[in-house]
């Protein structure tokens, strides 16, 4: 198998970000976390992981120019974050790891351990963590949880596009990506009996990862985290707080 390649997405959804504005930056990936620009931070972990070849979805100037020093590769975003991944399998194939630049606490172990647990056979696969674990390593904190019979789970803003034909995943990328809140909704698509099971609590995580690859005709995996703050990113200013706190306290 090829050394995967790596994209960061630091596209922009229109205006400027509320935390990026609070921390008086343009863009939410230049904001400094432990002496460090975020994006900054996940380019480390990556190159940390042994991924060489790594590219940031990236117009904003401040990014671009970051990106430049950092020795990235910079892609044009496209209209949301599964045309950008669009974009990048064109120029970079397969596999690819997709993250986030705003993903701070990401560590070089999440992803090694990441790629060592995706099932073998797989087309693409999702990182998610469970509650408990999450709740372990950040007590209190409030999330969207996707609830399944075997627990309920949060996405950790990493995907694994192992084969060309992960490519077939995107379109329906697209449309999760609007439903993302509402599971049920994303689990209606499978049919009324896959409806029903999941309203009445026997769908597990794996079933319906499964089935949702099955829609794309690909092989589709969840993969369980092994760290809870693996589904720790910044999404607003008290997630900011928290993951400077937490580096804080790595000292």
């Amino acid at each position: 198998m090829n050394a995967p390649a790596a994209l960061i997405l630091a596209g922009s959804r229109g205006g400027i970000d509320p935390v990026a504005a609070d921390e008086g930056v343009s863009h939410k990936a230049l904001i400094a976390v432990g002496g460090q620009p975020m994006l900054a931070r996940v380019a480390e972990a990556l190159r940390g992981a042994g991924i060489a070849r790594i590219a940031v979805s990236a117009d904003d100037p401040g990014v671009v120019a970051l990106a430049g020093e950092l020795g990235l590769a910079v892609l044009p975003p496209a209209a949301g974050p599964s045309r950008s991944v669009t974009v990048a399998l064109g120029e970079l194939g397969t596999p690819l790891i997709v993250t986030t630049a705003d993903h701070a606490l990401l560590e070089p172990r999440w992803v090694i351990d990441f790629l060592a647990d995706v099932p073998p056979g797989a087309d693409v696969a999702v990182l998610l963590a469970e509650r408990a674990v999450v709740e372990a390593a950040m007590p209190g904190t409030r999330r969207t949880w996707l609830r399944f019979a075997d627990g309920a789970w949060s996405g950790c803003n990493l995907f694994y596009l192992a084969t060309p034909q992960a490519a077939r995943a995107i379109d329906l990328w697209r449309t999760v990506e609007a439903d993302r809140k509402r599971p049920w909704r994303i689990v209606r698509r499978f049919g009324v009996g896959t409806l029903l099971r999941y309203i009445a609590g026997r769908l597990t995580l794996a079933e319906g990862v499964a089935r949702l690859g099955r829609t794309a005709d690909v092989a589709a995996a969840a993969v369980p985290a092994r760290a809870g703050l693996a589904a720790v990113d910044v999404d607003k200013a008290g997630d900011l707080a928290d993951v400077r706190a937490i580096i804080a306290s790595r000292g």
